[in-house]
């Protein structure tokens, strides 16, 4: 359904499960092996494996913090997306990346859920893709010190506001981990 042309392919978006971000993560060990196993199907159906990588000055390029966690390892071949704002899309080659495979639906997985997830899955659908967040693979800190909700409201709100997203020519889906398809769609 996507109302980008000629884009019928799927990507599964591995989006800031750095070691930084992931430290005081809710869930981070479910949250974390979840995506794992997403990364494994994507990659046995042959879905492309984009993965992102925050840049700033809690997350320094070549530090520990940046790195991404150790259970998730990227193949040489999958794209490595490099970012400074929330929105994966935002001064970033991820479009092109995307564009160059013909991929037109994305699979949102990672962290921060009210930072990098939300923005992301806006950015996405207001520049034409389909996209699934999927329920079980992204999570936050604690940030209730700043006045944000707990961690698990923060993820179930997002989870509950999504599934009822929508655009014109465009799908906007919230799916557990075990619910996504990697088959294509046809067309």
């Amino acid at each position: 359904m996507t109302t980008l042309e000629n884009r019928p392919r799927t990507a599964l978006l591995v989006i800031d499960v750095q070691n930084g971000t992931m430290s005081a993560a809710h869930d981070r060990d479910a949250v974390v092996a979840a995506i794992a196993s997403l990364v494994e199907r994507a990659r046995a159906a042959g879905t492309e494996v984009v993965w992102v990588q925050h840049n700033d000055a809690e997350l320094v390029a070549g530090t520990e913090a940046w790195d991404y966690v150790p259970e998730l390892v990227r193949r040489e071949s999958e794209p490595l997306v490099q970012k400074a704002y929330g929105d994966s899309f935002e001064e970033t080659e991820l479009e092109s990346v995307l564009a160059a495979r013909g991929v037109g639906r994305v699979v949102v997985t990672g962290a921060q859920t009210d930072m990098c997830i939300r923005s992301t899955l806006h950015g996405a659908l207001v520049r034409g893709y389909d996209v699934t967040l999927v329920t079980d693979a992204h999570t936050t800190e604690d940030l209730t010190s700043f006045g944000a909700p707990p961690p698990a409201q923060v993820v179930a709100h997002t989870n509950l506001y999504w599934k009822f997203q929508q655009a014109p020519g465009r799908e906007a889906l919230a799916l557990a981990a075990a619910e996504v398809d990697f088959a294509e769609k046809a067309a």
